[in-house]
């Protein structure tokens, strides 16, 4: 009966192993079916609970028997506590952090952090009250008319976006479904490239440079708490000039009898890092010299097959970049004294996970941010914008119907025309 039940055992091992998605799982059943439980429960969750650290009462006026003379360890008697060795140099294997408390950055007050990785749960109504904006949906008129004048078109301009999708996703891979991780960027790139052309009909585009993986850090103050948006962020559009700006006199005027929307009871603050070691610190990631101070236009790309931001919060996460890099160039020209901006500064935004495109123009007039009252800054938003629908490298089958051919199809040519209706803005 027991050899019976080993030989049925060994022939469902191979099975096992071959329906498990996990790498460790190989090891849960060897060849002899034995089961390893250092591994298989790991692979069910069980979590060993901590062991509590063992408490140790100290008695006045008394002093505990250790084994310390005798320098090895004895039953009954007390550990020793030694003083802690200065070796006289620094040591990174054996480096102990100061607490909190004794850190020269340590301050009274909290901070509240947005960076790269953070997922407002409000979405853009949180992130408008953070920059005090008010929002406007679809893009400037200014960038609309751009974008319908064919003499701001390239030559055969859909048949090399369709070529310049097809070469990131279709041609540059040989899988059927390349991660977004490669072919993200690459279309970024391509359509950039396809940007730069246009730069013999206007000169202007050859003023700018490229930036990768600059970190930003803008401070500012609103209401009693502190806020920081710090971080690496994406590629950024640097220029000789600034950019054009987008409102006039009158509809900044007018943004002072607009009120800012609030969703009480949830705090702005929700979602934030929050930390009490910080330095106030408003650095735009380039040095003062930088032949190409303004910044122009922030590409954020949200990879991965399971996105880490929805779309709401991706915008967000737009409004608040182009807000801090907006603010970093204000105090480098105006101070750090709030005041409402005799130019203001305008720095647009453009986010895709590959397909759909998410647009942003952020105008920043004014740099008093601690109250609600008086002028705000203004934020166009123009979402969800589809460049395509579908790219197969095999065809989608169902029935013996073909449901998605092979190949592009589904393109939208209006979105890349506000692309680069964006990318020729100040320069056109």
């Amino acid at each position: 009966m027991f050899n019976a039940t080993v030989q049925s055992i060994r022939a469902s091992t191979p099975k096992i192993a071959q329906k498990c998605k996990y790498k460790d799982c190989l090891g849960v059943l060897s060849a002899n079916a034995y089961r390893c439980l250092s591994t298989s429960s790991c692979l069910h969750g069980k979590v060993v609970p901590r062991k509590r650290p063992r408490v140790i009462h100290e008695i006045a006026g008394l002093e505990p028997i250790t084994y310390a003379d005798r320098m090895h360890f004895v039953p009954g008697l007390a550990k020793p506590r030694f003083p802690e060795w200065d070796r006289g140099w620094k040591d990174p294997l054996h480096y102990q952090s100061p607490k909190l408390e004794d850190m020269p950055l340590h301050k009274d007050k909290t901070c509240y952090i947005f960076n790269q990785r953070t997922n407002v749960l409000e979405g853009v109504r949180q992130a408008l009250w953070l920059s005090k904006s008010v929002l406007i949906k679809g893009l400037p008129a200014q960038i609309v008319t751009l974008s319908e004048d064919p003499a701001n078109q390239i030559e055969n301009q859909d048949d090399r976006v369709q070529n310049a999708i097809k070469n990131s996703r279709l041609w540059d891979t040989n899988e059927n479904r390349p991660p977004r991780e490669r072919f993200c960027p690459s279309l970024i790139h391509n359509l950039l490239h396809l940007c730069g052309s246009m730069h013999v009909t206007h000169p202007e585009l050859a003023k700018r440079i490229l930036a990768d993986k600059y970190s930003l850090a803008a401070t500012w103050r609103r209401g009693e708490d502190v806020f920081q948006v710090r971080g690496q962020n994406g590629l950024l559009l640097n220029s000789m000039t600034p950019v054009p700006v987008v409102a006039g006199d009158e509809q900044i005027q007018s943004t002072a009898d607009q009120a800012l929307e609030t969703f009480y009871p949830i705090s702005p603050t929700i979602d934030l890092q929050c930390t009490r070691v910080f330095q106030e610190k408003n650095d735009t990631g380039f040095r003062p010299d930088y032949p190409f101070p303004h910044a122009h236009t922030l590409f954020l790309m949200e990879m991965g097959n399971a996105p880490k931001l929805l779309p709401e919060q991706l915008r967000a996460k737009m409004i608040m970049f182009a807000f801090g890099n907006a603010l970093t160039r204000a105090h480098a020209l105006y101070g750090m004294e709030p005041r409402v901006l005799e130019k203001p500064i305008v720095v647009q935004s453009v986010a895709t996970n590959g397909r759909i495109f998410q647009f942003v123009v952020f105008q920043l007039n004014t740099t008093d941010l601690q109250s609600d009252n008086g002028i705000k800054n203004l934020a166009w938003v123009d979402e969800d914008q589809p460049l395509y629908e579908f790219a197969k490298v095999r065809p989608v089958i169902k029935k013996k119907v073909v449901q998605v051919p092979a190949g592009l199809s589904g393109y939208e040519p209006n979105t890349f025309k506000k692309f680069l209706a964006l990318h020729l803005h100040g320069a056109a």
